[in-house]
């Protein structure tokens, strides 16, 4: 069998059968110990490895067709907004379209399709309407209250109360009582602990990193939005409780190095810490962690 080429190693049955697959060897490829995988109805990942995030969206717009587009939090994560990623998959189809819902993948048919906004490679809904669809799912208060403060800057309140009023009114009660001018100042205080490690970080030989900027991977998938970020060495900096969902693993295996430290201990042990982050600068240098994010 000559070699297919397909984004994210994730195939449709009907594009393997234009490539000349037969229906016995993709059933064959597909066992339990074959080399492939089927994601989704209709859908196969040409590996056995775990799916990753990109695959299982690449999965489910492949599974949900043309003019589908991920929204919810994966979506809010393609335009920058940290927020920690929920087990499901969120995608909006046409209403036209027959699909249920299936095993990670939750499909929502909508009269009102929005007009995707690419991100590398993949449709997302624009971030009003990805932000409401994650809030009327939200698990409660405090997880709605995240999901919409977390976006008030790229987006204002005005703009999401007048994308809540177009659309449905299901589950929308909750975020109308939040959705007031108030939200907009909730979370404009610069954390203690950030200015801080402002403070220290003048008085170490580090250059000045950029603050808060979102960090992606190679196949650009939202890392995080650090305290911290020096490009140059692919190392990031957390200092508060609102990144704790970031996991150091991750980033690791995209190639970053991801520090963590606390409030308590940059008080207590400002020396410390900043010779610990002087000393993985120089170790994140030395691994040639030289991407952007």
């Amino acid at each position: 069998m000559h070699h297919i080429s397909a984004p994210d190693n994730v195939a449709t049955i009907t594009e393997l059968r234009a490539h000349g697959v037969t229906n016995h060897a993709i059933t064959t490829r597909c066992r339990p110990s074959g080399p492939w995988q089927r994601v989704l109805p209709g859908v196969v990942l040409m590996s056995a490895a775990r799916p990753t995030r990109r695959q299982r969206l690449r999965a489910a717009i492949a599974y949900a067709g043309p003019d589908s587009v991920v929204s919810g939090v994966d979506a809010m994560r393609a335009h920058g907004i940290d927020v920690p990623l929920l087990p499901d998959v969120l995608v909006l189809a046409p209403a036209t379209r027959r699909l249920a819902s299936r095993a990670y993948l939750t499909v929502e048919r909508t009269t009102r399709p929005p007009r995707p906004t690419p991100h590398a490679g993949l449709p997302y809904a624009p971030l009003a309407r990805a932000v409401l669809d994650a809030a009327r799912r939200a698990a409660d208060h405090e997880q709605l209250r995240v999901l919409l403060t977390s976006t008030i800057g790229p987006c204002t309140v005005g703009e999401l109360r007048t994308e809540l009023d177009a659309g449905s009114q299901r589950g929308s009660a909750a975020v109308r009582a939040l959705l007031t001018p108030d939200l907009a100042s909730a979370d404009e205080v610069v954390p203690e602990e950030v200015t801080l490690a402002r403070r220290l970080l003048r008085g170490t030989a580090l250059p000045a990193p950029q603050w808060h900027v979102p960090v992606h991977d190679d196949v650009g998938m939202l890392l995080g939005v650090p305290d911290a970020w020096w490009p140059e060495v692919g190392l990031a900096l957390d200092v508060g409780p609102r990144t704790r969902h970031h996991d150091p693993r991750a980033w690791l295996a995209a190639g970053r190095t991801l520090f963590r430290t606390d409030q308590h201990r940059l008080s207590t042990a400002p020396t410390a810490v900043m010779d610990e982050l002087v000393a993985a600068f120089a170790a994140a240098a030395a691994n040639g962690h030289r991407r952007a994010g």
